[in-house]
C-alpha cells in the first residue's frame, strides 16, 4: 500500500488504486473540468515563508510610525516584515 493511504478508510483506498490503474485519457474529468484560465489566479496566496525570531533595534520613531499606521496598533510587524520583503525585492531586481 501507498504511503498514506493506511490511514484511509479501505473504500477510499481501493477508489484510489482503482483511478490509479485507469489511463490519464479514461478519467471522467465532466464534472470538474480544466482551468484554463488563471487570469485571476493570485501567486503565493498559500504560501507561507518561515519565520525566524530575532532581536532587532530600531529607532523608537520608526515604530512610533509603523504602529501609528496599523489598525490599534496591531499587524505593525508584519507591516515592517512587508516594508522589508520590498525593499529586498526592489534592491535585487536593480541589481539583476
Amino acid at each position: 500500500m501507498t504511503k498514506g493511504l493506511d490511514d484511509l478508510p479501505t473504500r477510499v483506498q481501493q477508489e484510489l488504486l482503482a483511478l490509479d490503474e485507469l489511463a490519464d485519457e479514461d478519467i471522467d474529468l465532466s464534472d470538474i473540468p480544466e482551468i484554463t484560465d488563471w487570469s485571476g489566479a493570485e501567486r503565493g496566496k498559500f504560501y507561507r515563508p518561515v519565520k525566524q525570531q530575532i532581536t532587532l533595534r530600531i529607532d523608537a520613531d520608526v515604530i512610533a510610525w509603523f504602529k501609528a499606521q496599523a489598525p490599534q496598533g496591531r499587524g505593525y510587524q508584519t507591516n515592517i516584515n512587508q516594508a522589508l520583503r520590498d525593499h529586498v525585492q526592489r534592491t535585487a531586481r536593480s541589481t539583476r
